[in-house]
């Protein structure tokens, strides 16, 4: 069995977590499936063979897709292909879509044109096409609306990762047995603590910006005002509380930039931390006293290991996920004053235990759901 898997990146850290998530289900459940993944500029051909995927080849551009021209390539000539470890959508029995978040009005309708043709092709070839768990939605506008139904009607499986996703769907779809609902499924994946982090006398409180927070994809306009000084104030907080702030960039040189504007308003700069392993970023958070978090794999991150979370929002996504884990109290707004921001951190790390204890509860059912998914999942490829 060949299986590309879409949407992962090695830059985005959260992505990279999902590519690992995904790789370690399949070593148990499909040992002998080839993995295949594409190129983009934030997963470069060292990185792609790192993890032993093959190489997909494809023209695609903007509304252009000549992915049926592959089809049309004698057997001989993708073989020869293969020898030299690329591979076509020919030769591509399933997809597994794990994008995250790029469906819905946020976004730009040629994202789902493109996925929209793609999936068609491959269930006229009988091949199967699954969006794992993600956000989705919501599917307000014309060409949003015309190209989703087109991408979710021909899918194998459509996975929504929390209920306003699952409903923006189902009011778009009605009731088609191939949408289902399951959280996200990084859960399952176990941290590595690098050594430093294990030291018993520190106490960390890692901090995880995201630049989305500040951009237009953000409809809470307020946070462009309020954001850096949000967690600057709660960091300097920390610090006087007797933890050791850090800076972790979870994504890039734009949150890379936002760390250094963070750093330059605390009165005591921290360490920013560029961590390259995804295993040891969950770590890190793992190992953490408490985090404060944007981004949401690190809150994901978080949460299902008990480490008490603040959190920011810029789509639904994250209230949806702090609701299922019982936590909704903890996420921050952009209108808190100093006192309140201190009150909130300081609620945070005096319900500590209570706090741990209701993640781990949650997390222990949202680990099981997750085993269920991959259950669904593996008998649709059986």
């Amino acid at each position: 069995m060949i299986i590309e898997i879409k949407g992962i990146q090695f830059v985005n850290k959260g992505a990279e977590l999902m590519l690992h998530a995904i790789l370690q289900q399949l070593e148990k459940r499909f040992p002998d499936a080839k993995i295949v993944l594409k190129d983009n500029v934030n997963s470069p051909y060292l990185k792609r063979i790192s993890v032993g995927a093959y190489q997909k080849l494809e023209f695609k551009k903007n509304i252009f897709d000549f992915g049926d021209f592959f089809y049309m390539l004698p057997k001989k000539i993708r073989n020869w292909l293969l020898k030299w470890g690329i591979i076509t959508e020919a030769d591509i029995d399933v997809i597994l879509d794990a994008s995250g978040f790029s469906y819905g009005d946020q976004w730009s309708p040629v994202i789902l044109a493109q996925t929209a043709k793609e999936v068609q092709r491959m269930k006229k070839k009988g091949k199967h096409y699954i969006f794992m768990p993600q956000a989705l939605g919501p599917f307000t506008k014309s060409a949003q609306k015309k190209w989703a139904d087109v991408a979710f009607e021909n899918a194998s499986l459509v996975v929504a990762r929390e209920q306003q996703s699952f409903s923006y769907v189902k009011s778009l779809m009605g009731d088609k047995g191939n949408v289902i609902c399951f959280p996200d499924f990084t859960n399952l994946v176990v941290g590595i603590v690098p050594e430093e982090f294990k030291e018993q006398n520190k106490r960390y409180f890692t901090v995880i910006p995201n630049s989305k927070m500040l951009s237009e994809k953000n409809t809470n306009t307020a946070w462009q005002a309020h954001y850096v000084n949000t967690f600057a104030i709660i960091m300097n907080e920390a610090e006087k509380q007797g933890l050791t702030p850090l800076l972790l960039n979870h994504e890039g040189g734009n949150d890379q930039v936002l760390c250094e504007q963070i750093n330059a308003k605390l009165l005591k700069p921290v360490e920013i931390l560029q961590e390259d392993d995804p295993l040891k970023v969950k770590g890190i958070i793992g190992a953490s006293e408490a985090i404060l978090c944007s981004r949401y794999h690190g809150c994901v991150s978080a949460l299902s290991q008990g480490t008490p979370c603040l959190g920011t929002s810029w789509s639904h996504k994250y209230e949806k996920l702090f609701e299922e884990y019982g936590v909704s109290d903890y996420l921050v707004t952009p209108h808190g004053e100093s006192i309140k921001l201190i009150a909130h951190l300081q609620q945070l790390l005096d319900n500590k235990k209570s706090v741990t204890d209701i993640l781990l509860v949650n997390a222990k059912t949202y680990k099981s759901q997750s085993q269920q998914m991959w259950d669904v999942v593996s008998q649709k490829l059986a």
